[in-house]
């Protein structure tokens, strides 16, 4: 059965929240915020903060600057997961992937089905590697990465989640 095991030290990671939207600026985007909330409350540290219009090159820009950078762990994207013209972060993340991890989006849309039922067939959401750092695409609204967090990322981020979890795989990609 899966749980913490507290004989094993806590490891901190270090978190980059991009937010896709036309529409929001940082102080209405409600899923960034929730995001940079919960990673803190579980004890990582946000090493980067950006809201950007739902453009091609630019999420690609962004993705490699930041999977090259030493300093973050992990990025979470919130945002452009859906099936309109304007939806492609899941496209921008596939081509940037070393290594698709298609558990993360199968285990997502199983939570979410909870949630809202099969409106969830509409989420693209996905987790992949890029190069050394992971990358969790998750959907704008703030009940979907509610959803992530609390089902499926609290859990694999954390070092102490037996019997395994993605923190303790960081050092070996």
């Amino acid at each position: 059965m899966p749980h913490l095991d507290e004989s094993r030290a806590f490891r901190s990671l270090r978190l980059g929240v991009i937010t896709l939207s036309d529409t929001r600026t940082l102080q209405t985007d409600t899923s960034g915020s929730y995001l940079c909330d919960a990673l803190a409350d579980a004890g990582h540290t946000l090493a980067r903060r950006v809201l950007i219009a739902d453009d091609k090159a630019l999420l690609h820009s962004t993705l490699v600057q930041w999977s090259a950078d030493s300093e973050i762990d992990v990025i979470l994207t919130t945002g452009g997961t859906g099936l309109t013209r304007r939806d492609i972060t899941p496209d921008v993340v596939e081509s940037l992937a070393t290594k698709l991890i298609p558990g993360f989006g199968e285990i997502f849309r199983m939570q979410s089905y909870k949630t809202i039922g099969t409106s969830t067939i509409q989420s693209r959401a996905v987790g992949a590697l890029i190069d050394t750092t992971l990358v969790f695409a998750l959907p704008g609204s703030t009940g979907a990465c509610r959803d992530a967090w609390t089902g499926i990322l609290v859990h694999q981020l954390d070092s102490r989640f037996r019997p395994c979890n993605f923190a303790e795989l960081l050092d070996r990609f």
